[in-house]
């Protein structure tokens, strides 16, 4: 049972970069995203970050044993998957890039 749950996990970090490589380089975005996301390149690198967090955290362990070496690997993946939700989270807001500047003479 336990490489069932090694496989699905692999599919599923294979798919989510794919989202990531997929919104960078063709701008598309999966359509349960689609109405939210209106960055999709910072959703690419967060989804990108997501993946390679997620597979440094969870995916070492089964193809090299439980070792203690692994632990800088999980404590890496850890804050990189959160960086990839951050990421995420940040592109369902509009930018400031096209923000109006302030109007400092008038006021």
């Amino acid at each position: 049972m336990h490489w069932y749950l090694v496989g699905i996990d692999a599919l599923l970090v294979v798919a989510y970069a794919g989202f990531g490589v997929a919104a960078l380089t063709a701008y598309w975005v999966p359509p349960w995203f689609r109405r939210r996301v209106v960055r999709p390149k910072l959703f690419g690198w967060g989804a990108l970050a997501g993946a390679a967090g997620l597979a440094l955290f969870v995916l070492p362990g089964p193809f090299h044993g439980p070792d203690a070496d692994l632990t800088p690997a999980a404590m890496v993946g850890i804050p990189l998957f959160i960086v990839g939700m951050v990421l995420q989270g940040m592109s369902q807001h509009p930018g400031r890039r096209g923000a109006a500047p302030a109007d400092t003479e008038n006021g």
